[in-house]
């Protein structure tokens, strides 16, 4: 599969995860051994950065990215898709840092990547797929956004809010990174819909989702209340569009 899909980068950004970075890291070397990983932090005041450098120092294949400071997750993202870009990896993964995603999972999303996905997003929502530990409230909030997000975008997807995904370093290239301002759950939603709407391929792996054990969720309301009326916009001003049907690759 190495040969097929080239070099691979995983992105993780971090900020105050020092706790669990050197686990998920370990996990995810285990998991992918020819994968890369770069750490993209936002100066953590818990001294992230620093742990993300000693692991950096024993592993040639570990890499990190030091931001000034807290400037949100799409930002995050979009600065080291850019650096892999950069640097020639031809797949560039999404990947949280607190454990959430479990990196033992990744070589299904990187198969589907190899079998001919365009994006291959890590669903809870499609058969196979689950939740555990996650409180009812949010789980019920998260399904909700999802189906927000298909009625108002027409997107054929059921997690489209999901951050654990892998790119072909070309689809982010037709896509383009240029503008792209949006946030959390938003900026998943915002890149999923660029990548349907250039008629690329997108899949859906079903994977486990399992909640942080340590250190604090990112999520507040500030981030919900963006998801919701970026999606309503771009579903009102992207109409025309879709009734036209999806652009060619």
């Amino acid at each position: 599969m190495m040969e097929t899909l080239g070099r691979v980068l995983v992105v993780v950004p971090t900020y105050n995860e020092r706790d669990n970075l050197p686990a998920i890291v370990e996990r995810l070397r285990a998991a992918v051994p020819y994968a890369h990983v770069l750490v993209a932090d936002d100066n953590s005041p818990d001294g992230t950065g620093e742990v993300a450098d000693r692991l950096a120092a024993g592993d040639e294949q570990v890499h990190v990215l030091h931001r000034p400071g807290k400037q949100g997750l799409g930002a995050a993202y979009i600065a080291g898709f850019r650096w892999g870009l950069d640097e020639g990896f031809d797949v560039l993964v999404e990947m949280d840092a607190d454990g959430s995603h479990q990196p033992e999972e990744l070589p299904k999303l990187l198969r589907a990547v190899a079998e001919g996905a365009d994006l291959a997003i890590g669903s809870r929502y499609v058969p196979g797929g689950k939740v555990v530990n996650w409180p009812q409230r949010r789980e019920l909030l998260s399904k909700g956004a999802n189906v927000y997000t298909r009625v108002m975008l027409g997107l054929p997807v059921r997690d489209a809010t999901a951050g654990f995904r892998a790119y072909r370093a070309a689809t982010l290239e037709k896509v383009g990174l240029a503008g792209v301002e949006s946030q959390g759950y938003c900026f998943q939603v915002d890149l999923t819909l660029r990548t349907s709407r250039h008629g690329l391929r997108v899949v859906e792996v079903p994977i486990t989702f399992v909640e942080r054990t340590v250190g604090k969720s990112k999520m507040s309301g500030k981030v919900m209340s963006e998801a919701l009326w970026r999606i309503g916009l771009w579903g009102v001003t992207g109409l025309p569009g879709r009734l036209k049907g999806p652009r060619r690759p």
